[in-house]
């Protein structure tokens, strides 16, 4: 006979933003489901929203390009304004370019990480259709 899974325990129970929270769960089933890891607004190492810890040298994936120039071959630095409506540079210390698509998914992840943290809509990969 069968044993049913055991229920999920909550990774983020100990977090006081709720919100936070929430998004990182849903943002955990979506990636089993096919969501890229690298699209997410949330990080699920640190716990944070992904723009808050971008420049953590974990973040730095020199096979996908992530967080690197492949021309200088070195990391890449992120800048973030919090401030709303919150503004995202990726660039090159060395050239002071960092146009890859790679980069483009880091730039538009830390925009849809300072959105969601701001209250805005949830992304619309995970989002559940209204009825």
């Amino acid at each position: 006979m069968r044993q049913a899974p055991a229920a999920p325990r909550d990774r983020y129970a100990g977090l006081a933003d709720r919100r936070l929270a929430a998004i990182l769960a849903a943002e955990d089933t979506a990636e089993e489901y096919g969501l890229s890891p690298h699209t997410r607004s949330t990080c699920y190492v640190h716990r944070c929203w992904v723009h808050e810890c971008v420049g953590d040298p974990l973040h730095v994936l020199v096979v996908t390009g992530h967080r690197w120039c492949r021309g200088c071959e070195r990391p890449v630095e992120v800048a973030v304004d919090v401030t709303p409506p919150g503004a995202v540079h990726v660039f090159c210390p060395g050239c002071g370019q960092a146009g890859s698509a790679a980069n483009r998914e880091v730039r538009q992840a830390c925009r849809t990480s300072l959105a969601a943290m701001h209250g805005g809509a949830a992304p619309a990969l995970y989002r559940l259709p209204e009825a």
